[in-house]
């Protein structure tokens, strides 16, 4: 597929079939998200690859908050085959600021004018959801509530330097509703982008 067309095509898919997706399609979208930038080539992420059912269920039993079931909007989710965790890790990035060809040895996070660490793991797994609509298949990004963070690190033996930003499903697209969210229309570039000075929005 042409670059332009996975960009234009890329949509978060919220309604899977129940097909698994070959081992070495997952190898690739993995393997696609080590290519993404990172400060100092710090690559201070790590991803949970959850691809079997038993792995995938024990991921939404550890996410799911008490007397949350599959409601309306995670109930074609959670028929997604496969899973994955980008996680950001903070100490990787200030240990590689303390090497002796950066040399913050202070490891003041107040050098850091936004946590790189995420905007990292963000680009890799933006290089994810590309990848899964190259390879023709659904994809969605989605947050991992606060409150089961505990309850998913204990279950995955995930360690507590290793913060996960979101959780994304992979599978392949089943009918899907539209999110009603999208009737807000995309923004135009003249409303966006700001040339050569910041212009204020124009008046109706």
């Amino acid at each position: 597929m042409e670059f332009a067309e996975a960009v234009r095509r890329r949509r978060m898919v919220r309604n899977y079939r129940e097909e698994p997706v070959p081992p070495d399609v997952i190898d690739r979208v993995l393997e696609h998200a080590l290519h993404a930038p990172s400060a100092g080539f710090s690559q201070g992420w790590a991803f949970l690859r959850l691809d079997t059912t038993d792995d995938v269920a024990r991921f939404w039993r550890a996410c799911t908050p008490p007397g949350m079931g599959a409601d309306q909007w995670s109930a074609g989710l959670r028929r997604a085959p496969v899973v994955l965790v980008p996680m950001s890790c903070k100490r990787a990035y200030l240990d590689r600021y303390a090497e002796p060809d950066k040399g913050w040895t202070d490891r003041d996070e107040s050098r850091w004018p936004v946590p790189y660490w995420d905007v990292d793991t963000g680009m890799a797994a933006l290089l994810m959801l590309l990848t899964a609509v190259d390879e023709g298949l659904g994809a969605c990004f989605f947050g991992i509530p606060p409150q089961r963070l505990d309850a998913f690190r204990s279950e995955f033996g995930v360690p507590g330097d290793h913060t996960p930003i979101g959780a994304i499903t992979i599978g392949y697209r089943a009918q899907d509703r539209r999110s009603p969210s999208l009737r807000r229309g995309r923004r135009s570039l003249t409303e966006v982008v700001h040339h050569g000075h910041w212009h204020p929005p124009a008046r109706e």
